[in-house]
């Protein structure tokens, strides 16, 4: 592993938080981070709902079997497309667009000391009605993702995923 990309090995799905919020500007740097991302044609589709309530990420939580952690975190964002704004109106740059995002702030969060976790909604149907009604978003606005976001409770070492049997030189 090359030690200067330590924030990208270091970046782990964390499922555990302590008690403990996140300031306003934490939030922001993430947000920044996430809108730093590259964008088709630089549509930016992007919007960004951030929780902070329990009762609403609990809420969230019940519709998303998966996203447990959202009961103990500080905050979590929401990550929505508007296939309007979306290079040549296509789902798939949205999608591209709004996962480019995604670990744009994943790797901000885990370069501030803070623990997140990355829960699919799009393309559950069951997910994204849910979220859409506990979160107000428009029926034109896509649903992506939810970030749980916190201080972690949870360690976990720098890894990296790398298999040489999936790299093609050339050719396939």
């Amino acid at each position: 592993m090359n030690s200067k990309l330590k924030m990208v090995f270091q970046r782990r799905s964390v499922r555990r938080f302590k008690s403990g919020g996140l300031s306003d500007a934490v939030v922001n740097d993430l947000l920044e981070a996430a809108m730093a991302a590259p964008s088709a044609c630089a549509k930016d589709p992007w919007h960004f709902v951030v929780i902070r309530t329990p009762a609403t990420l609990q809420r969230i939580a019940d519709g998303l079997p998966n996203g447990q952690m959202l009961r103990e975190a500080a905050a979590g964002i929401a990550v929505c497309g508007d296939p309007a704004r979306a290079h040549d109106g296509q789902l798939s740059y949205l999608l591209q667009d709004c996962s480019a995002a995604i670990e744009n702030l994943l790797v901000a969060a885990s370069a501030l000391g803070l623990g997140a976790c990355w829960l699919g909604v799009h393309p559950r149907e069951d997910r994204l009605v849910h979220l859409r009604q506990v979160l107000g978003i428009p029926e034109s606005i896509l649903p992506v993702a939810v970030i749980a976001l916190g201080l972690p409770g949870e360690e976990k070492p720098l890894r990296t995923r790398y298999a040489a049997d999936k790299v093609h030189q050339e050719k396939w």
